[in-house]
């Protein structure tokens, strides 16, 4: 999937010093039919691999991490 000129975003509560963050970026989608998907990578590492959600993925995900069911207790 080309993502090259896909518009990164990160969230406000990351500082400018570019620390540890996730960027986001929704792209027209192609993934089982969506027409819209979301991309989402470390901004570290802004070559590197990148997970492609459908927005019934990230919704699921986004609830997850909301319920602290990735909590690493």
């Amino acid at each position: 999937m080309d993502l090259t000129g896909a518009t990164w975003l990160k969230s406000s509560f990351s500082g400018g010093n570019g620390g540890a963050c996730v960027e986001i970026a929704f792209v027209p989608g192609s993934k089982e039919g969506s027409d819209q998907i979301i991309a989402m990578r470390d901004s570290k590492d802004p070559d590197g691999p990148v997970l492609i959600f459908t927005p019934a993925e990230w919704e699921a995900f986004t609830l997850g991490v909301q319920d602290g069911e990735f909590d690493l207790d």
